[in-house]
């Protein structure tokens, strides 16, 4: 039996500009581009239901969501989102102050920990989103092994382009590390250095295959796609990004 190759998604942070003027036309676009499913952010001022109704009509479904860290402030809001969209996993990150040190990386694993503690009763699971500074090494470590380590109760949404630390880390071997903890990956492309803007996937210097495949496939569900700045038209890039996992064969697309 063939193997079977996990949708693509898109991270909406990739067309923000585009979604504050026509929120409904980039969601157009993502489905005429192929992708399967969308991760969600911002909702541009559209109520849930609405944004529901628009994924519906256009065959698109959510497939996760990055938000602000759960907290029993904010915890209702944050299921009902998920409810009305029909998503089950929430990602969240932390920024590079908080990760000062094997001592800081304890302090932002106890959050992340409590967060998957109060998304559990409710069905949903949280996640953590890397950038570079989590690839920085304390003690000898890399500081996402430590992560990983202290927060059991997480999965991973390995970014393959931060992970790399701009060419520092091997990549895949941090995927087949944490392989059973990953079923997202965001899938992201570039030059490797640090300012420069990324590429559409593809056209970079990340090893996006080796990536993919170090992956376990039983549980990789999500490929997503997300280009924080571009030098060409990000809407092309986009475009051209789920064109390229789909020809590649590894990702499915909507056609």
């Amino acid at each position: 039996m063939a193997k079977q190759k996990p949708p693509v998604s898109i991270q909406l942070y990739t067309l923000r500009r585009e979604a504050q003027k026509d929120f409904l036309g980039v969601l157009k676009e993502v489905a005429s581009s192929g992708y399967v499913g969308v991760e969600m952010s911002k909702l541009y001022g559209n109520r849930p239901a609405e944004v529901r109704r628009m994924l519906d009509d256009l065959g698109l479904v959510a497939s996760s969501a990055h938000v602000d860290l759960p907290t029993p402030e904010n915890i209702q809001e944050t299921v009902d989102t998920a409810n009305a969209l029909g998503y089950k996993m929430i990602i969240s990150n932390m920024g590079p102050e908080m990760f000062s040190g094997p001592d800081g990386v304890k302090t932002v694993a106890e959050a992340l920990q409590k967060a998957a503690a109060l998304l559990k009763p409710h069905g949903l699971r949280f996640g953590y989103h890397n950038h570079w500074w989590e690839l920085d090494r304390a003690d000898g470590r890399l500081k996402y092994d430590l992560l990983m380590e202290l927060a059991p109760d997480i999965f991973g949404e390995l970014d393959i382009y931060w992970a790399s630390n701009f060419g520092a880390v091997n990549v895949p071997e941090v995927i087949k590390r944490h392989r059973s903890r990953l079923p997202m990956l965001h899938i992201k492309d570039g030059p490797l250095v640090k300012g420069q803007p990324h590429t559409p996937v593809g056209a970079g210097k990340v090893d996006v295959t080796g990536c993919i495949r170090a992956a376990d496939p039983k549980l990789l569900q999500w490929l997503v796609v997300e280009l924080d700045e571009c030098a060409t038209d990000m809407a092309t890039a986009a475009r051209e990004s789920c064109a390229w996992l789909i020809k590649q064969g590894l990702g499915k697309g909507k056609r």
